[in-house]
């Protein structure tokens, strides 16, 4: 395959570059999302937590400013909880547009793969026949001259 060279390499090169840098996308985009999901987590444990701490000590609160102190602490993990879940599902929504693009990235390179490798099987092919060919005019005139 000296001389022959496949058409669409820059193209296929371009592709592979586009793959890379959607494979890094995609996987930020899921740490991203991971990393959220794991906060969320620990923020909802730590809600439980407490709200377990505070059933068991309400018995306790003298006066009606600590109620309402807890009353407000609860009120704004509950709404920091909230605005949590709803990034998470932002990043969720995000990670899955980074993987559906790095999908179609993968699937336009590969096509330029196999189009690569079936140009390339025709052109062996193509120099196969070529070769075969001469090897057959060499015989005919090999024995065109000892007949």
């Amino acid at each position: 395959m000296a001389g022959k060279t496949f058409e669409l390499e820059q193209v296929l090169v371009y592709r592979r570059e586009m793959e890379k840098a959607r494979k890094q996308d995609f996987a930020t985009a899921k740490q991203s999302f991971e990393h959220a999901s794991t906060e969320l987590q620990r923020e909802e444990e730590l809600v439980m937590i407490l709200t377990r701490e505070f059933q068991r000590c309400q018995q306790n609160i003298a006066c009606i400013d600590d109620l309402r102190m807890y009353a407000d602490f609860f009120a704004r993990k509950r709404e920091q909880i909230k605005q949590h879940k709803e990034r998470v599902e932002c990043l969720n929504l995000i990670m899955i547009e980074k993987r559906s693009d790095l999908m179609e990235a993968s699937k336009d390179k590969k096509v330029l793969e196999s189009l690569k490798e079936k140009k390339t099987a025709e052109f062996r092919q193509e120099m196969a026949t070529k070769e075969r060919n001469f090897f057959d005019e060499i015989s005919v005139q090999k024995k065109a001259k000892t007949s």
